[in-house]
């Protein structure tokens, strides 16, 4: 295939990801934190699956045109790290997840993404990023849930005293 044709089926991609489900789909998934098989089983059968179902599946799809050719390898790497990002995350649970889920479970990205340069040392910084942001998530609710603590109004009890 063509340079032209490959650039055409990465815009196709992008615009894919740029659909309102899908966006929203990806935040979820952005901001899921997996610390087990559970938390990833709870998603999983939870009211967010198909947001879990929707990421995974359309990473493991674009993985797939490339490991078949239908898109150069080297451009849609180029164009593209959001794939690292997801696999980065599920990597520590891949082996659970294909005996919960099935064998090929995320083959296709599995292998496009180990065939890049430097993979493992690019997930490891890639997953540290996640403890990052994970715990900056979590500090920021800390902080949101003792601000709306310190903004609650006294009340007065039956007795008189004033509480918070």
């Amino acid at each position: 295939m063509g340079k032209y044709e490959d650039a055409d089926l990465i815009l196709k991609l992008y615009d894919l990801r740029r659909e309102e489900t899908m966006r929203k789909a990806r935040n979820f998934m952005a901001a899921f934190h997996p610390q087990s098989m559970g938390d990833i089983m709870a998603v999983a059968t939870g009211e967010n699956n198909a947001y879990m179902r929707m990421v995974m599946s359309y990473w493991d799809m674009a993985a797939s045109l490339v490991n078949n050719g239908a898109i150069d390898e080297q451009m849609f790497n180029d164009a593209n790290g959001e794939h690292f990002f997801f696999y980065a995350k599920f990597e520590p649970f891949i082996e659970e997840l294909r005996t919960t889920f099935g064998p090929q479970m995320w083959m296709h990205l599995e292998q496009l993404v180990m065939r890049a340069p430097n993979s493992k040392e690019r997930l490891a910084k890639m997953r540290e990023m996640q403890q990052r942001m994970a715990q900056n998530a979590a500090e920021r609710s800390a902080a949101s849930t003792t601000a709306a603590k310190s903004d609650e109004q006294p009340t007065q009890t039956a007795s008189g005293a004033t509480s918070k």
